[in-house]
């Protein structure tokens, strides 16, 4: 009698926010990555296709430190979108973004090109962390900032710069999202959980999954979002212990100038009771006036009037023209 065959688990999908498996995911289907961009953009004109221009991934890149594995793409009019997902919080994050931004602007020209020929640059951001976490900020995850008039906000200079930021676990969390996006961050959120899944209805979630189900049964891919996900663990570990030893620096620093300050002005403060002494046993009664000046005087000043009080001869003249 034959021995049934052993059951074979599957394999546990992969995270779609490692910015390996995102990339594999995205730019390798344009019709998936132009529904995330549509779905973010809800309020603009729909892209209708889009070409991938850095569709690959370098080796050196799953194991480099602070690289993000972005996706650059150009729609037919020319537009450049420059999409990535962030799971680590930079400390200079709003530098960076306007830094790469700017740059995904300026390439497009080269040398003698015309200003005219540069097509908008438009930047998408899913965070996988809270950026904006004032209270008043707490009803928006879905952000598109632009180049506008601070007075007049609904006067924009121009559409060559935009900047969308995804605060995914906020938008998770409170529903701030259009159904399309909600979808996707849904997607992003609860990829394990087969029952909520399994309620989207929103065919690029379906698409996407089935994407995500055959990148986790490659071994090979498998491999590289984990060498991916080692360096991100990493750069976390790096960043936080960065931050801890700022805080024992700080605290050390401190500690250090209290001490210093603390007998600096001690030593002020005896100085100038000595000298009040002096003043009134050669002078009399010292008045409120110049106790206040003692009590607010520096090192300095309490030595000029030390050296003053030898030859003086009126209270009034040790303190003239000091």
């Amino acid at each position: 009698m034959p021995h049934p065959r052993p059951h074979r688990h599957s394999k546990a999908l992969l995270d779609p926010k490692n910015d390996f498996v995102f990339k594999k995911l995205f730019a390798g289907s344009p019709a998936l990555l132009v529904a995330l961009i549509n779905a973010v953009r809800s309020n603009d004109t729909p892209v209708e296709s889009v070409l991938v221009l850095n569709p690959l991934i370098l080796p050196e890149e799953l194991s480099g430190k602070f690289i993000e594995l972005d996706i650059l793409a150009r729609d037919r009019d020319g537009r450049r979108f420059n999409i990535e997902m962030q799971v680590n919080r930079y400390r200079a994050y709003s530098a960076r973004s306007a830094y790469y931004l700017a740059h995904t602007l300026t390439q497009q020209l080269e040398g003698g090109q015309a200003y005219e020929q540069i097509q908008s640059a438009i930047g998408i951001h899913l965070l996988d962390f809270e950026l904006f976490t004032e209270p008043a900020h707490q009803n928006q995850a879905v952000w598109c900032f632009e180049m506008r008039d601070r007075h007049l906000p609904e006067v924009k200079l121009g559409d060559e710069l935009q900047l969308n930021i995804i605060e995914m676990p906020k938008a998770d969390r409170l529903g701030l999202a259009q159904p399309a996006l909600a979808a996707l961050v849904t997607f992003f959120k609860h990829w394990q959980e087969e029952k909520i899944m399994s309620q989207i209805a929103y065919a690029p979630v379906q698409q996407a999954m089935d994407s995500l189900k055959a990148l986790s049964a490659d071994d090979e891919v498998r491999h590289m979002a984990w060498v991916r996900e080692r360096a991100l663990s990493k750069e976390r570990t790096e960043k936080r212990a960065e931050r801890e030893e700022g805080k024992i620096e700080g605290k050390i620093e401190g500690k250090i100038e209290g001490k210093i300050e603390g007998k600096i002005e001690g030593k002020i403060e005896g100085a100038a009771l000595v000298l009040e002494r002096l003043l009134t046993k050669r002078f009399g009664s010292v008045p409120d006036d110049i106790r206040i000046r003692l009590g607010r005087a520096t090192t300095e000043q309490v030595e000029r009037w030390s050296d003053a009080i030898l030859d003086a001869p009126s209270l009034a003249a040790v303190f003239a023209d000091h």
